[in-house]
């Protein structure tokens, strides 16, 4: 494989991990293999740090194919606590309010699912990585500054109800660039008058590639090999 001339890998993002580690720490083992000190290597899309799953690393010249990625329908299997909210909509930030979950059924949770289905307007999380005035929404919302972000037209092809299990339920969405799922799990919480935040999430596909087209973190060397 000639990674400076451009190559496409995929991996398996680890749970804690940003999206610049993982393209940091592969540049790097890849510079040492290849003993050059600089090569061009990107992603196609942002994994928060509480996600894991399908990352898609280009090489030299590939990275010119990072928005035709970047542009392929997105599948994710997200689990949602219900009863509770965080600032972030993840567990990246504390439970900061709790609601009643009594009144919610299976019925319930499957019909609300059904209306975020199609053609919708989603305003990004505060902890994002969109710009306001040049800055990272993430970086104001970690000073503590408030952020007024525009909601974005997205589409989502398909939800399915994976697992009930009150207060958490799992689910499995099919979406186009651009959807976040932190603020799909709000936007399903308020529908429901109970509020709900992410306690996992993982990226299964990016166009064709699927989980078990992925490498993990401990498989650089053997693969670089």
């Amino acid at each position: 494989m000639d990674f400076i001339e451009g190559e496409v890998v995929c991996f398996n993002k680890p749970l804690d991990w940003t999206s610049f580690d993982l393209v940091n720490k592969f540049r790097n083992r890849l510079s040492q293999k290849l003993h050059v000190k600089k090569l061009k290597v990107g992603h196609a899309g942002t994994l928060d740090p509480k996600a894991t799953g399908v990352m898609i690393l280009c090489t030299g010249s590939a990275t010119k194919r990072i928005d035709i990625f970047q542009g392929q329908t997105k599948e994710y299997v997200a689990t949602l606590m219900l009863g509770a909210t965080t600032p972030s909509f993840d567990l990246e930030k504390e439970i900061d309010a709790t609601y009643p979950t009594s009144h919610i059924t299976y019925e319930t949770v499957e019909n609300v699912l059904k209306t975020f289905v199609g053609r919708i307007e989603q305003i990004p999380p505060a902890f994002s990585a969109c710009k306001i005035d040049g800055k990272r929404a993430y970086k104001l919302a970690r000073e503590g500054r408030e952020t007024a972000l525009k909601a974005k037209v997205l589409v989502i092809d398909e939800i399915e109800l994976l697992e009930y299990r009150l207060p958490v339920i799992k689910i499995r969405v099919v979406c186009s660039k651009g959807t976040y799922i932190r603020a799909l799990a709000r936007d399903i919480g308020e529908s429901l008058a109970s509020g709900a935040h992410l306690i996992a999430l993982e990226r299964t596909r990016v166009g064709d590639v699927t989980l078990d087209k992925c490498l993990t973190v401990g498989e650089f060397d053997s693969f670089l090999v």
